[in-house]
């Protein structure tokens, strides 16, 4: 057991040595993000007015679509400079014709064996955005039909467009975060990738990423990919993100323009998203590994950063689950004490528990007044928000052996479904 013991301890300074980094992440965000917002407003020039696309890829999403198409048509931004453009991808339901209905231009996409996202994107620039709006649009904001958009979302999308970023993310906040512990525990993922990863990230200087919605990209983009939506990957944002930073650029966030999303409630569909997430960053790492080692030994700090949210957390925590468990059974078998390789195991699960509640407490705390739930909810989430990045375990044995495809989660939280319900329905 003593072999046990030392395995976790080196496995325990493997981990402080690759995140550690992005402990410094937290006081980077406290002491320095006024004075870094305070800076990007006094250098700012004159606003200009973008004319933008805002991308809907839609399946079976009658439910919510009207939601996200109500919340784009109530923006304060002139509603003639925006255009609501809806891929209904393989849908058998009246998505395109909500839609429609609500005045999106729509089109429709019937295809089962190129499935995802990042095919019905490329699809929607190849085919027709390039064709009936060439030279139309400044840029392309990407949406998933469960998103609701704070009032001035695009108006301060487009100030930070003004300051020359190409890419731009945005602050990802979660419509049904009182909808219980899994639908929570997303929530807070994404509260602190907006807060302690790309706010951190913005304000030393580097790149962030885009995360599935909720993004912007100019027509220089586009033009780089020769009109195209080359990402095909399970987690085609995560293959966009690395593909752009690798050619040089860097993505930045906007904190001040705030969308919602739907986050999965029962933990099967969690599992079936995380599991898909899962296979993608292996995908990615698959192909994009020698890319990030060039970037990293000629001293590119974001590929360092990436390299560091996709790889050695996954491959770290399966080497101790896999060590621990072998370790355990093979001294058993020679006898020894069983509690010694339980509480080993207990030990882990313990430690994991606390740093997981350390970043969950904190991002409770300092996005409070951001987050839609009662107190007591918010309390509770940071309490159970480790259990939650604790179930990443088993999903990441599955992605390994299980065949993973792209499948849509079904979203059932709309604004009348929620107003029925008694939750808040304030974006």
């Amino acid at each position: 057991m003593k072999l046990l013991s030392f395995l976790n301890f080196l496995i325990s300074i493997i981990f402080v040595v690759c995140y550690s980094y992005q402990l410094l992440y937290i006081p980077v965000v406290w002491f320095f993000k006024n004075k870094h917002e305070k800076k990007i407003k006094e250098n700012r020039g004159e606003i200009t007015l973008h004319r933008f696309a805002a991308i809907i890829c839609a399946r079976n999403e009658e439910k919510v679509i009207g939601d996200l198409i109500n919340s784009l048509k109530s923006q304060t931004y002139p509603q003639e400079y925006l255009t609501i453009v809806v891929m209904a991808d393989n849908c058998t339901d009246k998505t395109a014709e909500i839609a429609e209905s609500l005045g999106a231009v729509v089109y429709t996409r019937f295809n089962d064996t190129l499935v995802g996202k990042g095919y019905a994107l490329d699809e929607l620039f190849r085919d027709h955005l390039t064709v009936d709006y060439k030279d139309v649009f400044d840029g392309y904001f990407i949406f998933d039909a469960d998103n609701i958009l704070a009032a001035d979302y695009v108006e301060r999308m487009n100030e930070k467009f003004c300051d020359g970023s190409d890419v731009i993310t945005s602050y990802r906040n979660s419509k049904n975060f009182d909808s219980g512990w899994v639908a929570a525990g997303c929530g807070l993922w994404f509260l602190r990738e907006s807060r302690y990863l790309n706010n951190a990230r913005a304000i030393l200087g580097v790149s962030g990423a885009v995360s599935g919605t909720g993004y912007l990209f100019s027509q220089k983009v586009l033009d780089t990919y020769e009109g195209r939506w080359p990402f095909h990957l399970l987690t085609e944002d995560i293959e966009f993100s690395i593909d752009w930073i690798s050619k040089g650029h860097k993505i930045d966030i906007c904190t001040d323009a705030v969308f919602y999303d739907e986050q999965a409630v029962k933990l099967s569909q969690s599992f079936r998203q995380r599991a898909r997430w899962s296979r993608g960053y292996l995908q990615v790492l698959r192909k994009y590994f020698f890319v990030l080692m060039k970037g990293i030994f000629t001293f590119n700090f974001s590929c360092f950063d990436f390299f560091m949210n996709i790889a050695p957390a996954y491959i770290l925590s399966l080497a101790s689950i896999i060590s621990n468990i072998s370790l355990s059974i093979i001294g058993l078998c020679y006898g020894d004490n069983p509690l010694i390789a339980v509480g080993s195991i207990a030990q882990l699960l313990l430690n994991s528990y606390l740093i997981a509640f350390l970043v969950g407490i904190i991002t409770v705390i300092t996005e409070w007044k951001m987050i839609r739930a009662s107190s007591f909810k918010k309390i509770m989430a940071a309490f159970t928000f480790p259990i939650f990045m604790l179930t990443f375990i088993p999903v990441a044995v599955a992605a390994l052996f299980v065949k993973v495809k792209w499948k849509p989660i079904e979203h059932e939280e709309s604004i009348d479904e929620r107003k029925k319900k008694g939750k808040e329905t304030d974006y």
